[in-house]
């Protein structure tokens, strides 16, 4: 049985019962990854060691973070385990019941150290390396950069069924005339920001389900940053998390309240620091 001595707890109050689990120390970080993950016990710790491989190979400092979304597996304890083994920098933030994957996006955002944070999909259905290509689009300047599946260029390895590509062009339909236009793919679990972009986002953000990676480019547009898309590979991974109709029926129903939910919302006197 690996014992994990480094391990450490911190309260963190922004939600009642979640705190942080800790394996390694770094000092400045280039680059935060956040995996939001519930039950992912079964492929998490593959997904970590390949993207520890990939950041192994780069010349910047990096840091992974766990947002572990009220897991009633052993996701967090098997996180820890690969950092532990690997002697990477991870963190796992936990919380302390099952708040949607959003609420875990938030949470690993909010806590990343990192000049620039991503977040990705725990079965890496867009592979690490396609990294690359989001951290180029921040480089050339953008605020925000998404993985997109529907560009040229992307490589669709593995498809969807038919209901479920059929479902999400309906939803992409009812992002376009309900919310905004211009975004091909808003639901690719695979985006990178730069750091100055993410507080008046995160502050402002309130959707905790499937929908909020709409609110939250809808409020990155409102506060006037760049929002920039790259071509991916994607495989589809079986054993999906959205539920084909509970999930979806949920999702066009917080299409609907973006707008209204914002109707005050006003930007930050400077979007690039959040004041």
């Amino acid at each position: 049985m690996l014992e994990l001595a480094v391990v450490s707890a911190i309260i963190y109050p922004a939600y009642r019962g979640a705190y942080f689990l800790e394996q390694g120390r770094s000092g400045d970080i280039f680059l935060t990854v956040v995996f939001p993950a519930y039950n992912e016990a079964d492929r998490l710790p593959a997904s970590l060691r390949k993207t520890i491989s990939y950041l192994r190979t780069r010349d910047f400092t990096w840091e992974i973070v766990v947002a572990d979304d009220g897991s009633t597996d052993t996701t967090a304890e098997d996180a820890l385990t690969v950092f532990a083994q690997e002697n990477a920098p991870g963190r796992v933030v936990r919380l302390g019941r099952n708040m949607g994957k959003g609420a875990a996006v938030r949470q690993g955002l909010r806590v990343a150290r990192g000049r620039v944070a991503a977040f990705s999909d725990a079965d890496l259905a867009a592979p690490i390396e396609d990294l690359d290509k989001l951290l180029a689009l921040l480089e050339q300047g953008c605020d925000i950069a998404i993985g997109s599946r529907a560009l040229p260029g992307s490589n669709l390895v593995r498809r969807q069924t038919r209901l479920r590509e059929t479902a999400g062009r309906i939803f992409n339909l009812m992002v376009q005339f309900f919310v905004f236009k211009g975004i091909r793919d808003t639901q690719c679990g695979f985006k990178a920001f730069r750091a100055q972009a993410l507080p008046p986002l995160l502050d402002n953000q309130k959707i905790s389900g499937f929908a909020f990676d709409v609110e939250l480019l809808w409020l990155a547009r409102k506060f006037g940053m760049s929002v920039c898309e790259a071509p991916v590979n994607w495989r589809h991974v079986e054993a999906s998390k959205v539920g084909m109709f509970s999930d979806s029926a949920r999702m066009f129903a917080d299409l609907l309240r973006i707008r209204w939910m914002h109707r005050r919302t006003k930007p930050p006197a400077n979007p690039q620091d959040g004041n």
